[in-house]
């Protein structure tokens, strides 16, 4: 078995480049680490890819506290490759792997199964907590929490563009380039559009889609086309600095996502938001050690410290942003404010007061789950991936074809 896999691993290397990180943190000179653990990283892309980049910042910052040894590996495709990287690092010795994209799970599924000794964890996923497989777990942070105070922040800076007569309140619209219509990046843009509606109530939106994670070029073209279309500030679901470089060129203010652009964007950059895996590593690499059991569908917030904003460009963003990002922030960790408040929106120009959404992934997408309680959709706790697909007024999809 292993000499077939040699063999197909060979061959797969001609199409990914693994980085291995050796003896990460209190690591000897032979490259040992402390512990004599190894934990193993799969990523779509690499580090040019805003996404991966932020979870390969995690994973090298997790091992250096723990003393364990990290082998990350890039550019692994939503395919067989990811089985084929999982049990290489299987063989290399790593107890526990984790996967950082959603097309990754069924491959990680199956090496669970293949590997019921190596825990398996995987981010974005969906189906841990129906395959019922003790090595196998999903993980998410409630990142519309994040996406939410962006949006109060660009809802700032539309009102300062109002009071300026630079626009009129009915020219506040803002435009999203988002990946593909996955209940995950409508559950981002949705949060983002509220959070600047709850402080500017005129505020509108259009979205285009890519139908891809990381396309720089698509995403550029993207976001030209909403600028073009009247958009005067921009924020993303995409993995690239295509979207940001844009609105840099164009002198559009853009709020951006996984990591501050503002060294690239310095004019134009106002705050981003980002899932900080670091608090999920060190839990699940901890419970190994420990032996100890890891959750099987994991949700990190802003009390984890899992979701986090940059510093605030004081240059661009409106005054006052920070003391009204700190308020909303409180009150979301303290719950008197709901991002999914139903009272905050209409669809086809109706209250929401029930909905059943897919949490039990099946292949037709059946709704199971009634997730509207005490009037808001309760996003995230039913399971760890977003869900929420609503299309809320206010909110134009200028193509839906991914």
């Amino acid at each position: 078995m292993k000499k077939v896999l040699s063999l197909v691993l060979a061959l797969t290397m001609v199409f990914a480049f693994t980085l291995t990180f050796t003896g990460c943190g209190g690591s000897d000179d032979e490259g040992n680490s402390d512990s004599g653990m190894k934990a193993g990283f799969i990523c779509l892309h690499d580090e040019n890819s805003t996404y991966d980049k932020n979870f390969i910042d995690a994973a090298n910052a997790a091992c250096e506290e723990l003393g364990v040894e990290a082998i990350v590996k890039t550019n692994i495709p939503e395919g067989q490759e990811c089985y084929d990287a999982a049990a290489e690092l299987v063989d290399a010795g790593c107890g526990i792997i984790f996967a950082d994209s959603f097309g990754h799970e069924d491959y990680m599924i199956q090496a669970a199964k293949e590997f019921p000794d190596v825990q398996f964890c995987h981010s974005t996923g969906t189906k841990a907590h129906t395959e019922g497989l003790d090595n196998y777990h999903n993980a998410f942070a409630s990142i519309y929490q994040g996406r939410y105070l962006a949006g109060v922040a660009a809802g700032l800076k539309l009102n300062e563009m109002i009071d300026k007569g630079d626009i009129t309140a009915d020219q506040a619209k803002m435009g999203y380039v988002g990946a593909y219509t996955y209940a995950e990046v409508v559950s981002g843009y949705t949060s983002f559009f509220l959070g600047a509606r709850s402080v500017c109530p005129s505020a509108t939106m259009e979205v285009t889609f890519t139908g891809s994670w990381y396309d720089e070029t698509l995403e550029k073209e993207g976001a030209n086309k909403l600028i073009n279309d009247g958009c005067v500030l921009l924020s993303q679901h995409a993995d690239s600095m295509g979207a940001p470089t844009a609105c840099e060129n164009a002198g559009v203010p853009d709020v951006s996502y996984n990591g501050s652009t503002v060294e690239a964007c310095p004019e134009t950059f106002i705050v981003s938001s980002r899932i900080d895996w670091v608090p999920y590593y060190e839990y699940c690499i901890n419970a190994v050690q420990n032996g100890e059991a890891i959750d099987t569908d994991w949700t990190g917030d802003l009390e984890t410290g899992s979701v986090v904003l940059t510093d605030i460009n004081e240059n661009v963003a409106a005054e006052g942003t920070a003391d009204k990002i700190a308020e909303v922030e409180a009150g979301l960790k303290d719950g008197s404010i709901q991002v999914f408040d139903c009272s905050t929106f209409t669809v086809d120009g109706k209250a929401v007061t029930e909905y059943m959404a897919d949490v039990d992934t099946d292949p037709d997408y059946k709704g199971d789950t009634n997730v509207i309680e005490d009037g808001a959709f309760m996003e995230s706790k039913f399971r760890s991936a977003p869900y929420f697909d609503l299309q809320i007024d206010g909110i134009e999809l200028l193509d839906t074809a991914f």
